[in-house]
C-alpha cells in the first residue's frame, strides 16, 4: 500500500501568535519610522542665529542634544549641546516655548492604515500563498482543508500500489485470515450476499497482544480487496479543545462514505473507546469523541460498502456500547503464533534477506517459543546485522540462533568479571533452570545453558 502524505497541520493558536508578532513588530519598528517626520540636524551656530531672529517656536533641552521647531514651517531640528550659560535666558527672551517632548502628530487615518491595515494585508497574502502551496502538495482531494486543520481528520490514506500488502505477506494467523477473507469477498461481490439477505458486520475488532500483526492484517484486507484504506490511531482523535475529536470522527466517516467501498481502520481504539465512568472531572473530550463514533456507526447502512476495522490489546477496557451487536459485530482474535506459525513467519521475513541454504527454520521456531510476529521479524533482522558485522554475504543458522538470544535477553556482557565462587553459584542456578525445563513434558527442549550475563 502506498501512503499519501498529508501536509502538516497546525492549530489556530499558532497562526494567531504569528499574526500578533507580525503586527507588534510592524507597529514598534516600521510605523514610527514612517509616521514620524524626519528630523533635520543643524549646527549650533544656526541654532543661535534662529534664537536671535526669534524663529524658534518650541524647544526641548535634552541630556545630549537640543530639539526645537521653527515658527514658519514647524520643521523639527536638532543640534548638539555646547557650554553656553546664557542659552536659557536667550531662549526666554526670544519667546520660545519650553516643551517636555516634541513629537510629530501623525494623521489618524494614516496611522490606522499603516498600523493595522498594512499588517493584515501582508498576513492575508502570506496565508493565501501558503494555502495554495499546501493544496498543490496535497494533490487535490486527498485532504480537506480547514482553518488551521482543526476538526479535520488527518487519516493516512492508502491507495492501490504494485507493492501492496496481501494475505500471503501475513503468516501464522490462518484463523484470523479466514475470518477476514469473508470481508474481502463481500467487497468484491456484495450482490452474492444481498441475494440471500445477509449483510456484513459493520465493525470488526482485532484483539491480541502487541506485535501479533493486527495492523498488518488490516492492511492486507485492503490490499486483497483493492479498495481505499483509511488508517488512523485512536490517540489522534483526542484534541486539546473539547469537540474537536468528535469533529474529526465526522470528517473521517464523511470521507469514507465518499470513497465507498472502503475500509476504515482505527488502531489502538482503546484510546477513545474506554468505559465511561460518568465521574465528575472525567475526560469530556474523549467521551464526546466516543459518543460521536457510536453515532456514526449506528448511522451506517449494511450495504454502503464501508467496513470498520479496529485493533486493541486491551479489549476489557472498551465500553460495552462499542462492543454490542450492530457496531462491532465480530471479534477476531490475533494470538501469538504457534510452532508452525512461527516457522512460516520466519520464512516470510527471511525472503527479505540473504540466508544460507541449510538454515533449519523449524529449529529456529522451536527456540523462539512465545515470540510474536514483530519479535520474529526483529530476530531475522538481527541475524542479517550479525552477518554483516562478521563480514559475510548471507545469514547462517548460527546468526539466527544468536539473534534469538539478542532479542529475548539482550547482547552478551563479554567484559563482565566474575570470581570463581560467583561463577559456581551462577552455574548451579542455571543448571536448576535447565533441569526443571528438561523434566517438563510437552515443553520446548533445552537449547543452551550459559553463565554469560
Amino acid at each position: 500500500m502506498q501512503e499519501v502524505k498529508q501536509p502538516n497541520k497546525k492549530p489556530f493558536i499558532f497562526y494567531y501568535m504569528i499574526a500578533l508578532i507580525v503586527i507588534i513588530l510592524i507597529n514598534s519598528l516600521l510605523v514610527p519610522q514612517i509616521v514620524q517626520r524626519a528630523v533635520k540636524e543643524v549646527d549650533y551656530n544656526t541654532f543661535m542665529q534662529m534664537t536671535y531672529d526669534k524663529q524658534i517656536d518650541e524647544v526641548q533641552v535634552q541630556d545630549n542634544q537640543i530639539v526645537f521647531t521653527a515658527k514658519d514651517d514647524k520643521t523639527i531640528y536638532k543640534t548638539g549641546l555646547m557650554d553656553d550659560p546664557d542659552r536659557t535666558q536667550r531662549l526666554y527672551d526670544s519667546g520660545a516655548k519650553f516643551s517636555s517632548e516634541i513629537v510629530e502628530e501623525a494623521s489618524p487615518v494614516l496611522s490606522f492604515l499603516i498600523s493595522w491595515l498594512l499588517p493584515l494585508i501582508i498576513i492575508i497574502g502570506f496565508g493565501q500563498l501558503m494555502y495554495r502551496q499546501m493544496a498543490k502538495k496535497a494533490g487535490g482531494d486527498s485532504m480537506m482543508f480547514g482553518m488551521g486543520g482543526m476538526g479535520k481528520s488527518n487519516a493516512k490514506v492508502y491507495v492501490k500500489s504494485s507493492n501492496g500488502i496481501k494475505f500471503t505477506d501475513v503468516a501464522g494467523e490462518d484463523e484470523a485470515k479466514e475470518n477476514l477473507t469473508e470481508i474481502v469477498e463481500y467487497l468484491h461481490d456484495p450482490d452474492k450476499y444481498k441475494e440471500i439477505g445477509a449483510s456484513m458486520p459493520k465493525g470488526i475488532l482485532l484483539v491480541g497482544p502487541p506485535g501479533t500483526g493486527k495492523t498488518m492484517l488490516a492492511k492486507a484486507v485492503a490490499g486483497e480487496a483493492n479498495v481505499p484504506f483509511f488508517s488512523m490511531s485512536g490517540s489522534e482523535f483526542v484534541e486539546m479543545f473539547v469537540g474537536m475529536g468528535a469533529s474529526k470522527v465526522r470528517d473521517l466517516f464523511k470521507q469514507a462514505k465518499e470513497k465507498a467501498p472502503c475500509i476504515v481502520f482505527i488502531d489502538e481504539i482503546d484510546a477513545i473507546g474506554k468505559k465511561r465512568d460518568g465521574q465528575v472531572g472525567g475526560n469530556d473530550e474523549r467521551e464526546q469523541t466516543l459518543n460521536q463514533l457510536l453515532t456514526e456507526m449506528d448511522g451506517f447502512e449494511g450495504n454502503n460498502g464501508v467496513i470498520i476495522l479496529a485493533a486493541t490489546n486491551r479489549p476489557e477496557s472498551l465500553d460495552p456500547a462499542l462492543l454490542r451487536p450492530g457496531r462491532f459485530d465480530r471479534r477476531v482474535p490475533v494470538e501469538l503464533p504457534d510452532l508452525k506459525g512461527r516457522e512460516e513467519i520466519l520464512k516470510v521475513h527471511a525472503r527479505k534477506i540473504k540466508v544460507a541454504d541449510n538454515v533449519d527454520f523449524n529449529k529456529i521456531a522451536r527456540m523462539a517459543s512465545g515470540a510474536s510476529g514483530a519479535e520474529l521479524a526483529n530476530i531475522v533482522n538481527e541475524a542479517a546485522l550479525r552477518a554483516v558485522r562478521d563480514g559475510r554475504k548471507f545469514a547462517t543458522q548460527a546468526d539466527l540462533e544468536e539473534s534469538i538470544e539478542v532479542v529475548i535477553a539482550g547482547y552478551q556482557k563479554k567484559n563482565a568479571i566474575l570470581t570463581d565462587k560467583e561463577k559456581r553459584i551462577v552455574a548451579y542456578h542455571e543448571i536448576g533452570h535447565a533441569l526443571v525445563a528438561a523434566k517438563q513434558t510437552n515443553s520446548a527442549p533445552v537449547q543452551k545453558i550459559t553463565i554469560v550475563p
